[in-house]
């Protein structure tokens, strides 16, 4: 352990403490057990007494408990550990626990490292956005508001555009007034009357010009219309699973593919990989599709999505995105920090597939990402072999 005395009795408390509270269990009853075992000791007699059996998951559970046992104390010997937490919670929600919900590890580990970070500078936290997101979640889902200090993450606030827009013109008309005003009072009064002639005349213009105020809020709706088509919250993207493929009758660089998307019936797909996949590459295969595009037919073959692919810079390497183990066919597609309900079919006029594409990418570890948001499901990020690549 990397610390001693007081402060390894505190944190295995604290451990305690949460675990009880993860499982519902009473920490009175435990509390003779802390000063002479262990986390991982401790963790198993709590794990016993709750009834519940050991996490299929096991190994990774205690991986991740032999980083909470050799985590430091120290404020300046703990960077390493946050860091290397970080770039783990950068391609998932939690952990442990089918991506979404957390585990007896995120338990631990949070009750672990939360004093360290609590100590941290704002700069700092700004450092981890990974794990201040994920400590943001856990403190919030476990109820741990009672055992720790809350750790505030500052998110940002959404401001409408089209507020901002509207809110100019009146500020501008006024200080136009304003400003018209003061120079008729320097004037003489022939120069007065002369102003308000001109005054009055150019009210009665703007008041029969009826076309004058939506010309003004053309553009703002215009505006609002682009950053909307911009979200890949537009996007119904599902992960399926490829029961079968052939090659198209009539065309050699096209295959169609019978996906399954939780679904009644399996969607017929049709995509451009005879060149980089057979059609038993494909069989049996997860990948990642737009459902929501509009349906239509390619070379007399009916097409019902859009199978996404990565691609290197020259397109000589070409493959369909591939979601974790674990991830069923149907499930949604999503990415943390946003929301929004897709488009029951795309409108193909407005080109919003195009607008959204050239944000999907790749990133350095093969991870798939939308402005290098993860596409997450519940068991983790989908991904590629190919880094840095483009997503069509």
């Amino acid at each position: 352990m990397a610390t001693n005395g007081t402060s390894d009795l505190k944190r295995k408390q604290g451990i305690v403490s949460s675990l009880c509270k993860h499982f519902s269990l009473d920490p009175k009853a435990f509390s003779s057990q802390v000063p002479g075992n262990d986390i991982k000791t401790l963790y198993i007699n709590i794990l016993k007494s709750s009834g519940k059996e050991s996490p299929q998951n096991n190994d990774e559970v205690m991986k991740w408990i032999a980083f909470a046992d050799s985590f430091p104390s120290d404020s300046k010997a703990c960077h390493g550990g946050l860091n290397e937490l970080n770039t783990d919670l950068a391609k998932k929600s939690v952990l442990l626990g089918n991506g979404f919900t957390p585990s007896e590890a995120d338990v631990i580990v949070f009750s672990v490292i939360h004093s360290s970070m609590i100590a941290l500078s704002t700069p700092e936290k700004e450092k981890l956005p990974h794990v201040m997101r994920w400590m943001d979640y856990i403190q919030n889902s476990e109820d741990l508001g009672a055992l720790f200090e809350k750790i505030l993450l500052e998110k940002p606030v959404f401001e409408p555009q089209i507020a901002k827009a509207a809110a100019k013109p009146e500020v501008t008309s006024s200080a136009k007034g304003t400003v018209q005003n003061t120079k008729i009072a320097d004037k003489p009064d022939t120069e007065k009357n002369a102003k308000k002639s001109d005054s009055a005349d150019a009210k009665k213009k703007a008041k029969g010009d009826k076309e004058a105020v939506p010309e003004k809020k053309a553009p703002e709706k215009e505006a609002s219309d682009k950053d909307k088509e911009l979200s890949v919250s537009l996007l119904n993207i599902q992960v399926g699973l490829i029961r079968k493929a052939w090659k198209h009758p009539s065309a050699d660089s096209l295959l169609v593919e019978e996906i399954d998307v939780g679904e009644a019936k399996v969607r017929q797909v049709v995509s451009g990989l005879a060149k980089y996949c057979s059609p038993e590459d494909l069989t049996n295969r997860r990948v990642v599709l737009i459902t929501n595009v509009k349906p239509g037919k390619l070379r007399d073959v009916m097409s019902e999505g859009l199978v996404l692919c990565a691609s290197n810079e020259d397109h000589t390497k070409v493959e369909p995105l591939l979601p974790p183990e674990g991830a069923k066919p149907g499930e949604c597609i999503s990415f943390s920090g946003i929301d929004g309900k897709p488009e029951d079919v795309l409108n193909p006029k407005k080109k919003q597939l195009e607008k959204i594409t050239p944000n999907l990418f790749t990133d350095e570890k093969g991870v798939a990402t939308f402005k290098g948001i993860p596409f997450m499901t519940s068991a983790g990020p989908c991904t590629s072999s190919i880094p840095k690549a483009s997503i069509k």
